[in-house]
């Protein structure tokens, strides 16, 4: 039914679910910095706190508090940094 996922030493932290429409996630993330590789088109949002994001062939940072969204290509890698814990949503496809 769910599946928890762990990476980074358990400074990240999700469950993984089936939507009415399309698989997601939904976790927690402790301040660091993290690298994330796609394999299919990603959709975050931030629910808590706020992500630095510098998508992969993308020389600019971006900030995305709570209640904001931004895309990730698939087959991919994007840079998050993150300030201090947030939660987020990631939805696939």
């Amino acid at each position: 039914m769910f599946k928890t996922n762990e990476y980074f030493d358990g400074k990240v932290k999700s469950i993984a679910f089936q939507g009415q429409e399309k698989a997601a996630t939904v976790g927690v993330m402790a301040a660091g910095e993290y690298e994330f590789n796609t394999t299919e088109k990603e959709k975050m949002s931030v629910i808590t706190g706020e992500l630095l994001i510098r998508l992969d062939n993308d020389d600019e940072t971006r900030t995305y508090g709570a209640g904001q969204s931004f895309e990730v290509a698939a087959n991919s890698a994007f840079n998050v940094t993150v300030p201090a814990d947030c939660a987020y949503l990631c939805e696939y496809g």
